[in-house]
């Protein structure tokens, strides 16, 4: 009679804990299972081993020639543990080894590793004096921040590393944004690095994600470029992280597990002691404080830049319409920005520009004109719509948003001869659009690109000779601490897409020229002025936590937000910033409520969390989102 092993089980993919289930083979831990769930097959990844336990317990169905490595096995336990997640929703995040590179680690180094020289052209990518003393900066530190104008050469540094890491027979992972995986980018590393690369991301189909794999598996993969999912490949041998554009908001995921991968970039590096480089033109202050930091300038002024402020809400004015003429008469081509619209409106006067800000909290309030009132989404102090400003003693407060599409027709319908395309998400849908869109406009068959957030991201648009920057009030409104990090930030993106060759004129519409003329090429000025403001209230000094609760019924989501908010008013050292209902009330039929926490140390929140959690409260640790 063959001996019964008993194994837990961490299921996929499943906010359950990890289930007992019975083997008479032995299998190794972190070894992918069959299982069945409930009725269903699921599969499962074997944890730990355990003593037969008082009740029956299932047959494990399949054995596959898959591994989690112990690091992915700590690294899963480690976002469950800080992101409130199950083991199996963590463990789903990662790819498993598969086999033949479990075995073959040490034998397959040597495989592949000429595909560069053969593919790629090799050039020696030639850094200047400033370059070289930011990389042998960056070398000396196990995880540092370069933080480097636009234009100023960020890519060839991280370049150069990667060549100097694929020397000494590693590889690297590459983080960008998704929205910064360009076609541009992609030629870049394959002109260079030639088959060394594999570029991972959504949008690749299952047979190039396959042919992808393999490359990972087999070795020849020696960059992995990507997305937030490419931190979970199996990659053997790493040597070396980068996260460029640190500071881009893609990098937190919106659903559990709610992790942000820049962060778990930094825990990665600790776990396989590993060098880890965060890249921005606009770092964010909370990298800004905590890291050691390398600057390098330059670039991003080197063409001629002329800004001009209009004192004018969001709106397509007589002067935007007549710069626009003008850069047509010309024959050039430019480029204009709104931000991503928001769900939320914003209280703002039409003669002066005020704004209204939580008097507790200093972020901005938003319009709810079921109770005509102004409300903070953070601590939910509310006060009722005023009649006038509180400035000026103007009767014209108003609460207007524009959006793409509108503006597209309303610029075809000014000017009926140009080409005038959308350029946003709604649009450009798949790689391909992408890719289409961006050549048509660098060939010229586009004179006008109206977009989002899309625009500002790593495209180099060499025609454009006119930036026009709408919304930017509305974005330094919202109801978010790093609201002012967020308006500066975009600003300069878009200013640094236009003109890289010639001069460029950028036309800035806001109230706030005050704000934006002094930082505008001073962004680490800004961000001491931004500590003062953050202390004692927001990170980097503070940890922030957000609770969701949401039902169909919204009395049972009500009651399980009372119940945990009156729990965790035993823990002294956590603060309840506010609580009651979300800035957005209901999302897919769903009543939503909150908590907002806020700790010196995310330890105590953690500690206080997992004594009061009840079953429909959703965690959002370091959150970004305040809707």
């Amino acid at each position: 009679m063959k001996t019964l092993h008993y194994y837990n089980i961490a299921l996929l993919g499943s906010p359950l804990e990890p289930f007992t289930y019975q083997s008479h083979k032995t299998i190794e831990i972190g070894t992918k299972v069959k299982i069945n769930v409930r009725n269903r097959d699921g599969f499962g990844v074997v944890i730990s081993t355990c003593k037969k336990p008082e009740f029956e317990t299932n047959e494990i169905l399949e054995v596959y020639d898959s591994l989690y490595s112990d690091k992915q096995l700590l690294l899963a336990q480690f976002i469950s543990s800080y992101y409130f997640c199950s083991l199996g929703e963590a463990l789903g995040l990662m790819s498993p080894y598969v086999g033949t590179n479990l075995q073959a680690e040490h034998e397959n180094e040597s495989v592949g590793m000429h595909s560069q020289a053969e593919h790629g052209n090799e050039k020696k990518i030639n850094l200047s004096d400033k370059q070289k003393e930011a990389l042998s900066f960056l070398k000396k530190h196990k995880a540092s921040l370069l933080f480097g104008d636009t234009g100023s050469g960020k890519t060839e540094i991280y370049m150069y590393y990667f060549s100097e890491m694929i020397e000494q027979k590693k590889r690297s992972i590459f983080l960008m944004p998704e929205i910064s995986l360009t076609p541009q980018m992609n030629q870049r590393l394959h002109n260079h690095f030639g088959d060394a690369v594999v570029m991972w991301h959504s949008k690749l189909t299952p047979k190039q994600k396959k042919e992808a794999l393999e490359k990972i598996y087999d070795g020849r993969a020696k960059i992995i470029a990507g997305p937030r999912s490419a931190l979970f490949l199996p990659i053997k041998e790493l040597g070396l992280i980068v996260v460029d554009e640190e500071h881009d908001e893609s990098y937190k995921s919106s659903s559990r597990p709610r992790y942000n991968a820049r962060d778990i970039a930094i825990y990665m590096g600790k776990l396989h002691g590993i060098n880890v480089v965060l890249g921005s033109a606009t770092p964010s202050l909370t990298t800004y404080v905590k890291f050691p930091r390398v600057r390098l300038k330059g670039g991003y002024f080197a063409s001629k830049k002329e800004f001009v402020y209009e004192r004018s809400l969001e709106k397509l004015s007589p002067m935007i319409l007549g710069s626009l003429k003008e850069v047509l008469e010309a024959k050039e081509q430019a480029i204009l920005f709104l931000p991503t619209r928001a769900n939320f409106k914003y209280l703002i006067c039409a003669d002066c520009g005020h704004t209204y800000k939580c008097l507790f909290c200093s972020v901005g309030m938003s319009i709810h004109q079921k109770t005509r009132s102004l409300n903070c989404h953070y601590c939910n102090f509310a006060q009722a719509i005023p009649q006038v400003c509180s400035e000026c003693n103007s009767p014209n407060l108003i609460s207007s948003r524009l959006g793409t599409a509108e503006v597209v027709k309303d610029i075809r319908s000014e000017f009926e001869e140009a080409v005038v395309e959308q350029f946003d998400r709604d649009v450009i849908t798949t790689a391909n659009k992408l890719k289409r869109a961006l050549k048509s406009f660098n060939d010229k068959e586009i004179d006008i690109l109206v977009g989002t957030q899309m625009i500002s991201k790593g495209h180099d648009y060499h025609g454009v000779s006119l930036a026009v920057v709408m919304g930017l009030d509305n974005m330094l409104n919202m109801s978010d601490y790093r609201a002012r990090e967020k308006a500066l930030s975009t600003l300069i993106q878009v200013a640094g897409r236009s003109g890289r060759k010639d001069s460029a004129k950028v036309l800035v519409q806001t109230f706030n020229q005050d704000f934006f003329s002094v930082y505008i090429d001073k962004y680490e000025d800004f961000l001491e002025y931004e500590k003062e403001y953050r202390k004692e209230l927001y990170p980097p000094y503070k940890k922030l936590c957000r609770i969701l609760f949401s039902h169909k019924n919204g009395i049972k989501a009500s009651e399980a937000m009372q119940q945990m908010q009156e729990s965790l008013r035993a823990f002294s050292n956590v603060e309840i910033v506010g609580f009651g209902k979300c800035g957005i009330e209901r999302v897919a039929d769903k009543y939503r409520f909150e908590i907002l926490l806020r700790s010196d140390k995310s330890t105590d929140i953690i500690k206080a969390i997992s004594a009061c959690k009840n079953a429909l409260a959703e965690v959002d640790m370091d959150p970004i989102e305040f809707g």
